[in-house]
C-alpha cells in the first residue's frame, strides 16, 4: 500500500507503507490513514530518525568489523572482480536486497528538513491505517 506524504511547501512523497512504519515508530506516531507533522515537530523527528540511522550505521560498522577479524588472515582480502564470478555476482546481489534504515529514512528526513526550513506541515494519507 502506498502512502502519501504531502507537505504544504515543498512537493510530494510516496513510501510504501512497509518502508513508512518502521520509520513512524522511531517517531512514536501512529500508522494511522491520515496524519500531520506540524512545524514544531520537525526538529525532534529529524533528529530522532537521524539517531536511529547513525546507531544502525555504526551498528552494521561493528559487525562487519568483527566478521573481518573472525575470518582466517588470508581470507580477509576481497578476490579481485574477475575471480570468482559466483562470489562477485551474490555480493552484487546482496548489495540491492541489504536496504538499510538510512536509505528508507533519507526521503522522508529531506522532505521534513526542507518543509521545516520553509516553515510547513507535512499531512500523510493512506487508503487505510498501516
Amino acid at each position: 500500500m502506498l502512502v502519501r506524504l504531502n507537505s504544504s511547501t515543498s512537493g510530494e512523497l510516496l513510501m510504501l507503507a512497509v518502508h513508512l512504519k518502521p520509520l513512524f515508530e522511531i517517531l512514536g506516531k501512529e500508522a494511522s490513514a491520515r496524519g500531520v507533522f506540524i512545524h514544531e515537530q520537525f526538529p525532534a523527528a529529524i533528529a530522532l530518525l537521524q539517531s536511529a540511522v547513525d546507531e544502525e550505521r555504526r551498528a552494521l560498522e561493528e559487525a562487519r568489523r568483527l566478521e573481518k577479524e573472525a575470518l582466517p588472515v588470508d581470507e580477509r582480502e576481497e578476490p579481485p572482480a574477475d575471480e570468482d564470478c559466483e562470489d562477485q555476482e551474490d555480493r552484487e546481489e546482496r548489495k540491492f536486497r541489504d536496504v538499510h534504515l538510512g536509505q528508507r529514512a533519507y526521503p522522508l528526513i529531506r522532505l521534513m528538513e526542507r518543509t521545516r526550513d520553509e516553515g510547513g506541515y507535512i499531512l500523510w494519507e493512506a487508503d487505510k491505517d498501516f
